[in-house]
């Protein structure tokens, strides 16, 4: 899997994202330049313009949103709080939101003056997940929204076999029903980026029944649901059952993955979470996320240790989800 590929994709689509980090992050700023220049996406930074310019004078071409001064700002408060007026916010409180770079940066979104955003390199996930579920929210009534990492690189045991893993990011303790949610977002967000050939796994500390314990069920009860798609499937597997073919031979021998999963359904937030960064830190693999996954339009969160390369990189994933929504 090369990571052009996905460059070279998100080209052809012409979107444009907005980054609300622009104002206060170098890491952004150095992206985003890259960004335009590749013609990967079209930019729009959140902030004052005259800090922005005077910070970096190469970003006098951009186009650069204060949301102080933006002339739209009083339907954006509208907006916002007819979305949220329900749930007890004030038009006073909207004001105030409406000024936080993430809540704006979303809003442009919503509106479709954006077609995705891009966040997370400075502050935690909420930031950038709160303000998409309340103003751009799930695609489906009664639908989760969770995530994932692209995993990617070249090591001796996953050469150039890209993974999907998931949820290692928003949900912290799935039932049945949100690890198979999980599994069908997962296998969206795959083919949105051009894969072929899903094999989903959903892990566990068991492989077919060889321990017994209310989170084994849970796992089981979600495979036994998931299976009726008809994608290639299995569970429950230890993660060497699921991802070493001489292993899966004698863990899981009638097993259709056959230890090739390249979609990996973790049973919580704990283990998903703990293993995309021994993943990264130790195994010297690239972690591009988390990735939402189920909202009607495009947000996507960075994990606070990302790179410059990982900012662009999420950027073109981001691009690609918006076909989804186009169909």
């Amino acid at each position: 899997m090369k990571i052009k590929d996905i460059y070279k994709k998100a080209k052809e689509l012409k979107k444009t994202i907005v980054f609300p980090e622009a104002g206060f992050s170098d890491r952004t700023i150095e992206a985003v330049k890259k960004i335009q220049k590749k013609g990967i996406a079209r930019p729009i930074l959140i902030g004052d313009e005259s800090a922005i310019v005077l910070r970096d004078k190469s970003l006098i071409d951009f186009q650069i949103i204060n949301p102080k001064t933006f002339q739209n700002r009083e339907d954006l408060v509208k907006r916002l709080y007819e979305k949220r007026k329900d749930k007890g916010l004030t038009m006073e409180e909207a004001e105030k939101l409406a000024l936080d770079p993430y809540y704006f940066s979303t809003l442009l979104v919503d509106i479709g003056m954006a077609d995705g955003m891009v966040a997370g390199a400075e502050a935690s996930t909420a930031n950038t997940v709160r303000p998409a579920l309340q103003v751009i929210k799930a695609k489906k009534k009664g639908g989760i929204v969770s995530s994932c990492f692209l995993i990617y690189g070249k090591n001796k045991f996953l050469k150039d076999k890209p993974l999907i893993i998931a949820d290692c990011g928003v949900i912290m303790h799935p039932n049945e029903e949100e690890l198979y949610q999980i599994a069908c977002q997962s296998v969206e967000t795959y083919k949105s980026l051009g894969f072929n050939e899903p094999k989903v796994a959903f892990l566990s500390f068991s492989s077919k029944g060889s321990a017994n314990d209310d989170s084994v069920e849970i796992v089981k009860k979600a495979y036994e649901k998931f299976k009726k798609t008809g994608i290639i499937c299995d569970g429950e597997l230890q993660f060497d059952a699921a991802m070493v073919k001489n292993v899966a031979e004698n863990k899981a021998p009638q097993s259709p993955i056959k230890g090739d999963a390249n979609i990996l359904i973790f049973p919580d937030l704990n283990s998903g979470n703990i293993c995309y960064k021994v993943m990264q830190y130790i195994g010297g693999l690239n972690a591009v996320g988390p990735i939402l996954q189920g909202l009607k339009k495009p947000v996507n969160d960075l994990s606070r240790g990302c790179t410059v390369d990982d900012i662009i990189t999420v950027t073109a994933i981001t691009v690609l989800q918006t076909i989804k929504e186009e169909k």
